[in-house]
């Protein structure tokens, strides 16, 4: 008989007693699919007391993960501490240093350090497991890596936070400002106390620098991620979006361009009939393009107890299982060089909305500012009549770059008759 694979978790909480959970419901079911018994031998969290709905009496309890990480009897540390750094990177390094893989949802470990935790676990023939790290339930590491194989894949975009993805669901379908629709998702508890790191794009851009490892085989790059949240989009920009057949969601884009890889998290204005328009609430969705596949699509519930227990779980059987995969698709050692694409250099069309004083001649001032950086106006839109007062008008433009449409943004907010800063959003035509 084969024996158990023996696990020790670090970090109960909705993750870490979800995983638990799947274990105890599910144990005899991942027996039969992956052929032997995964029992958790040894946990570790900072409050012993706290109930968290499953039976710890016949596991040891170790306040420190990092001795955990250490000790005899475990084939397998499970990381869901979270951080970049600490006693999550402490735990991780100490695991692969002792022989033991590692399954982990950390995404902002992997966005900072997963090259070199890479090489360490593939350096003693070790499992770096992280499918939990990037949309939770969603398959999408395993679908990137191992079901486009066969693939070269150019690009990679999709809704990669459930937070943010729900506040401009709501905003949209109800008309209430930002502000409002977060205080909602916070006592929802789909948003943290301090929603900074959703709400400003840097918990998608983690997810998006990890997918570009993955799908172009360069090592993850997060420091030139550009990143941009939803903190400045109103819901008068979300009412023009549907007047002008768009949506507007919080993008992550990874894109392999003649000037290097593409990669930003940003809102983006995508058209109503693309199917990512369609995907609202907390659900999360990625898009791959590969060159035999042509365009595949993964959507699903992005975070929360079940899916990302889930993940972590499926992460488990392919251990259970022996089954070797390098981290990133390809060995640490061989990841390609990464060219990182500037922003400044990004091909596509605009929305910009000013807040103007109304009086003959302002949009012919604002039409020759665009005129003289070689940005042409598409659309415009100015709604009712009050002069001398300040009135919203909104213009969309063709593809122009990045450049030059930062440069008439910023000579536009200098003339007298533009009230406010100029908010731009950028269009994509998926």
């Amino acid at each position: 008989m084969t024996a158990p694979l023996k696990i020790a978790v670090a970090g109960l909480g909705t993750v870490g007693a979800g995983v638990l959970k799947v274990l105890a419901e599910h144990g005899g079911l991942i027996e039969q699919r992956c052929g032997r018994r995964i029992q958790v031998t040894a946990v570790s969290a900072r409050d012993r007391s706290k109930e968290r709905g499953v039976d710890l009496s016949h596991v040891r309890w170790f306040e420190d993960p990092v001795a955990m990480a250490a000790a005899p009897d475990v084939d397998v540390v499970v990381e869901l501490i979270g951080g970049s750094d600490g006693p999550a990177k402490a735990t991780v390094e100490t695991a692969l240093e002792q022989g033991r893989s590692v399954v982990t949802a950390n995404k902002a470990l992997l966005a900072n350090h997963g090259p070199a935790l890479a090489g360490l676990a593939e350096g003693r023939g070790l499992a770096l497991a992280f499918e939990a790290s990037v949309a939770g339930g969603i398959p999408v590491i395993k679908a990137l890596r191992e079901g486009l194989a066969a693939n070269r894949v150019s690009e990679v975009h999709g809704i990669l936070n459930g937070t943010c993805n729900y506040i401009l669901t709501e905003m949209r379908t109800t008309g209430r400002e930002f502000a409002d629709v977060l205080a909602e998702a916070q006592a929802l508890g789909y948003a943290e106390a301090d929603p900074s790191f959703d709400i400003d794009g840097i918990d998608a851009a983690h997810k998006l620098a990890i997918l570009t490892s993955v799908a172009f085989g360069v090592p993850v790059d997060f420091q030139n991620v550009y990143i941009e949240g939803i903190r400045h989009v109103s819901a008068v920009d979300l009412k023009y979006a549907e007047e002008l057949g768009y949506r507007i969601k919080l993008l992550g884009i990874a894109r392999l361009t003649r000037n290097g890889v593409e990669q930003r998290v940003h809102p983006c204005m995508v058209p109503k009939d693309a199917p990512i328009a369609a995907v609202d609430g907390v659900f999360n969705a990625v898009v791959a393009q590969g060159d035999f596949v042509d365009r595949v699509w993964l959507v699903g519930r992005g975070a929360g107890a079940g899916p990302t227990a889930s993940a972590v779980v499926a992460d488990l059987v392919d251990v259970a299982r022996g089954r070797s995969t390098p981290t990133f698709g390809v060995p640490a050692s061989q990841l390609a060089a990464l060219d990182p694409s500037p922003m400044e250099g990004r091909q596509g069309a605009y929305y910009v909305r000013l807040m103007v004083v109304d009086r003959p001649g302002v949009i012919a001032e604002v039409a020759a500012v665009l005129r003289d950086n070689n940005v042409s106006m598409e659309s415009f839109l100015q709604r009712g009549r009050s002069p001398g007062e300040a009135v919203p008008v909104v213009l969309t433009t063709h593809d122009t770059n990045e450049a030059s449409m930062q440069k008439a943004l910023a000579q536009i907010a200098a003339q007298a008759a533009v009230l406010e800063p100029p908010r731009m959003i950028r269009i994509e035509q998926f």
